[in-house]
């Protein structure tokens, strides 16, 4: 099978599309022929030697996929050989095959493309396991959600508003994006150029009471203003370190404001966790998107011989929402 190889860790020119054995599923496994992938930047991270996968997982990048069911192991009872599907993968989503756990897998909604559905899985599941599972956001709280325009960003944006609509939402973003995010339906967007340190204008909007959940993937710079814009119990759930990992934190106002800091990450985690997590998410939030109320946001679709300029696009930050792998036609 066709697959985008690497024969050493570096920039976006280590990727080369090559010939590599198609996988074969194991007893509780499903073969997925990929129609699409999508660019996540844990991949880029991955690429540079810093994101290995999980043990026992594929070595190719990738972490989620839209196809068909190809081949299903003997312990596979929910789904069938031609089955239009999405999932969530430990790797390997840069392939023409491609292995999924079955409880780690999602139906299509008919009213979904298969580029739309390869958006879902990695940034959609992580905006709702760590600003609803664990973040706890209720409908008519107020939430910061970085990172305005990324992948993870705009899924956020998008389920805060179908799942709770009467939630206030404040975003950080470059102001290039500005315009677009506020399309959204964002309340309030801070220039993060022009205001790095954003509590004072937090606190302004919010007359000084401060958020109840704060999204964040920039790590030791933002810690301090993140939790001057946090309230009394407030969330701050940490999901990325791009600023680096060691910062002062004031103990005594997070006690006395009885606010919470929350280390997440998705890709490591157990696999009978990661099938609860896909089962809630299916629950609760695939439903808007076989409504449309949610439809993923695609910047651009690359086919698979293009990917070195889709890890480009992404290092470069210019894509607003998903970056989609064109792997096969439907």
């Amino acid at each position: 099978m066709k697959a985008v190889l690497m024969d050493e860790f570096g920039g976006a020119e280590v990727m080369k599309v090559g010939e590599i054995e198609k996988p074969q599923p194991k007893a509780n496994e499903v073969l997925i022929k990929v129609v699409a992938t999508s660019i996540n930047r844990p991949d880029l991270v991955q690429r540079m030697g810093n994101y290995p996968p999980p043990p026992g997982d594929s070595k190719i990048l990738g972490l989620e996929v839209s196809g068909t069911v190809a081949e299903i192991g003997s312990e596979v009872t929910t789904w069938q050989v031609g089955d239009r599907v999405m999932a969530l993968v430990g790797g390997g989503g840069y392939a023409e095959y491609a292995l999924a756990y079955g409880n780690h897998l999602m139906p299509i909604p008919e009213s979904m493309s298969f580029e739309e559905a390869a958006c879902v899985n990695e940034s959609y599941i992580t905006a709702f396991l760590n600003v609803f599972m664990i973040g706890g956001l209720e409908d008519g709280q107020t939430a910061i959600l970085h990172g305005g325009g990324g992948g993870v960003n705009t899924a956020a944006v998008q389920l805060a508003k179908a799942l709770t609509p009467d939630t206030k939402l404040i975003v950080t973003a470059h102001p290039d994006k500005m315009e677009r995010v506020k399309k959204l339906g964002v309340d309030l967007v801070i220039d993060f150029t022009t205001t790095p340190d954003f509590a004072d204008t937090v606190k302004e909007y919010t007359s000084k009471k401060g958020v109840d959940l704060i999204l964040d993937h920039v790590g030791a710079k933002y810690l301090k203003p993140n939790m001057n814009s946090l309230g009394y119990k407030g969330r701050l759930v940490v999901i990325g370190v791009i600023s680096g990992i060691k910062a002062e934190l004031n103990l005594a106002l997070m006690m006395v404001k009885r606010q919470q800091i929350i280390g997440s990450v998705l890709r490591s985690r157990p696999v009978a966790e990661k099938g609860e997590i896909i089962a809630e998410f299916t629950r609760r939030a695939l439903p808007k998107f076989a409504d449309r109320s949610i439809v993923p946001i695609i910047e651009k679709v690359f086919p698979l011989d293009e990917v070195v300029e889709a890890h480009r696009m992404m290092e470069g930050d210019k894509h607003f929402g998903k970056i989609v792998l064109k792997i096969a036609d439907a």
